[in-house]
C-alpha cells in the first residue's frame, strides 16, 4: 500500500493565541528554540511520511478550504492525514499507525483518553468530498458520514500530543512545562 500525505494546515489566522497577549502568530511561536509549526514539521518527517504544507500568503477563509487547497495540491496520493499545525507535541509514531489504520479502513479518527485527536486520516476514496470543501466548515460532516456507513477505524493512542493544540498564551507555556519534562 502506499502510504498518505499528511497535510499541515497553517493557514489560520491565530486570532485566539493574538487575543490572549501574544505578539506573533501562534505557528511563529518559539518552543526549545524552534517554532510551533517547525515541531510538527519535524514529527511528520521523523514519521517517514510525505507532507504538503498549506500556508497560503494571505491565508484561506477557513479549514475547509485549507483541507481543499492541500487534497487538490496532492491529489495523486493514496490518502490524506489532516494535520492541524499548532499540535507541535505530536509523536511520530502516532502519525505512523494513523497511516497505518488507513489499511483496515478508509477513515481513521485517533483519540486519546476517549477524546478525538488529529491528524484524521482519510483514504483516496474521499478525494472529491475533501477537495470540495470550503469556508471554514472542515470534515465534520465527512466523518459523520463516513460513521453512518461503518468505515471508521477509532484508534487509540497513548499520545497526548494529538490533543494539545496551542490556541493561547497559557498552552503555549504548558506544551513548554512538557517539552522541559521531556528533558
Amino acid at each position: 500500500m502506499l502510504f498518505p500525505v499528511v497535510i499541515i494546515l497553517a493557514a489560520g489566522r491565530g486570532e485566539r493565541f493574538r487575543a490572549s497577549g501574544a505578539t506573533t502568530h501562534k505557528l511563529d511561536a518559539i518552543l526549545h528554540g524552534q517554532t510551533v509549526l517547525t515541531h510538527v514539521i519535524q514529527a511528520v518527517k521523523d514519521a517517514g511520511l510525505a507532507w504538503h504544507l498549506v500556508r497560503p500568503e494571505g491565508g484561506t477563509r477557513g479549514m475547509g478550504e485549507s483541507i481543499a487547497l492541500g487534497v487538490r495540491a496532492t491529489s495523486h496520493a493514496a490518502g490524506w492525514l489532516i494535520l492541524p499545525g499548532d499540535l507541535p507535541l505530536i509523536q511520530p509514531d502516532s502519525l505512523r499507525r494513523i497511516a497505518e489504520g488507513l489499511r483496515e479502513k478508509p477513515m481513521v479518527v485517533p483519540h486519546y483518553r476517549q477524546q478525538q485527536g488529529h491528524p484524521v486520516a482519510f483514504s483516496h476514496d474521499f478525494l472529491s468530498q475533501l477537495a470540495a470543501l470550503t469556508g471554514d466548515s472542515g470534515a465534520k460532516e465527512i466523518v459523520r458520514s463516513a460513521r453512518l456507513h461503518h468505515q471508521v477505524l477509532d484508534l487509540a493512542l497513548q499520545d497526548a500530543g494529538i490533543r494539545h493544540d496551542i490556541d493561547t498564551l497559557a498552552d503555549l507555556a504548558a506544551v513548554q512545562q512538557v517539552l522541559n519534562l521531556r528533558q
